[in-house]
């Protein structure tokens, strides 16, 4: 008996990630979740120098303004609950002083114009097609950052209007970067402060979208997220107590699916090895003092230096 429909994947037949693959993740909170476990196994990525983009439009803005080289400045930033904030960026990166502000802001834009210049993979996450528009400015931003939502217009972005944010944000890659792989991604977070029929419409909005700008010829993929999450993993144990969000059960499935897709069969020996050094780190010994464990922690050092030897970037 079979008790789970399954979605039907296959091993990308070229550019494979491997380690010696760059890998640059841009989106939604669900970008985090894979770019925690292409670091957890050490390959090279680097994932949301803005923080967490949930909407095309906010991809798009820093994409452009990286690409276009963007000094920020004062007219860029605003003070309110005694902390400096940038509407571009989310709000793990502002701070009390309007100057660490600009410098991270403007340091971090350098990283994302070296990221997509050099990446060999560029995975975008989309979170919803919800925005707000600032009325002052009359600009989308990317994080409200607690200003009364009375300041602020809600739209939901048409289908047309995605297609045409995703295929910017695509040129614009391609405008320095013509080799890389670019991989979107739906968030199965489901957004229902928006509301269940509004989330839903959303969620559409994005994948319809996205589909009409994919062309694998061309380097452009979907990778189906959301999909697994609703059709495999379609039970409540598989999300958080907020039952929004995938828990770790589910977000290790959808991994173990990402690397059946995209990551070369050849790198799941040294992932292996990765994995034990890994655990063999977070290994809390009865007694650290013991020959035992000094014994284990030599041989733990000499396979954390025969891995570095072979990919100098690894390190733990």
């Amino acid at each position: 008996m079979n008790l789970q429909t399954k979605i039907l994947l296959n091993k990308q037949p070229h550019n494979l990630i491997d380690y010696k693959s760059e890998i640059f993740l841009l989106g939604s909170c669900f970008t985090e979740h894979i770019g925690s476990k292409l670091g957890y196994f050490k390959f090279q990525s680097n994932v949301n120098p803005f923080g967490i983009l949930f909407h095309p439009k906010a991809i798009e803005s820093l994409v452009l303004n990286a690409v276009k080289g963007k000094v920020y400045s004062n007219k860029d930033i605003f003070f309110n609950n005694e902390q400096w904030h940038c509407f571009d960026a989310h709000s793990k990166l502002s701070n009390a002083s309007k100057d660490e502000l600009l410098s991270c802001l403007n340091k971090q834009i350098k990283y994302t114009n070296k990221y997509i210049h050099k990446s060999t993979h560029i995975i975008i996450t989309l979170g919803t097609a919800w925005v707000y528009k600032y009325k002052e400015t009359n600009k989308v931003v990317a994080n409200c950052h607690k200003i009364p939502q009375r300041d602020f217009l809600k739209e939901i972005l048409s289908v047309e209007d995605v297609k045409q944010s995703l295929q910017h944000l695509v040129d614009l890659i391609r405008s320095v970067n013509s080799k890389t792989s670019i991989i979107f991604t739906v968030s199965p977070v489901r957004h229902l402060k928006d509301g269940f029929i509004e989330n839903t419409l959303s969620k559409s909005h994005l994948i319809s979208a996205i589909h009409q700008v994919i062309e694998p010829q061309k380097k452009l993929h979907y990778f189906p997220s959301y999909e697994i999450m609703m059709d495999e993993l379609r039970d409540y144990r598989f999300y958080n107590e907020d039952m929004i969000h995938p828990n770790p059960t589910a977000i290790n499935y959808i991994w173990e699916k990402f690397k059946l897709v995209w990551i070369s069969k050849e790198e799941y020996k040294i992932m292996n090895e990765v994995d034990v050094i890994q655990k063999g780190l977070q290994h809390k010994p009865f007694n650290p003092k013991s020959e035992a464990h000094k014994e284990f922690l030599q041989k733990l050092e000499r396979k954390k230096q025969a891995l570095s030897k072979t990919f100098p970037h690894i390190s733990f």
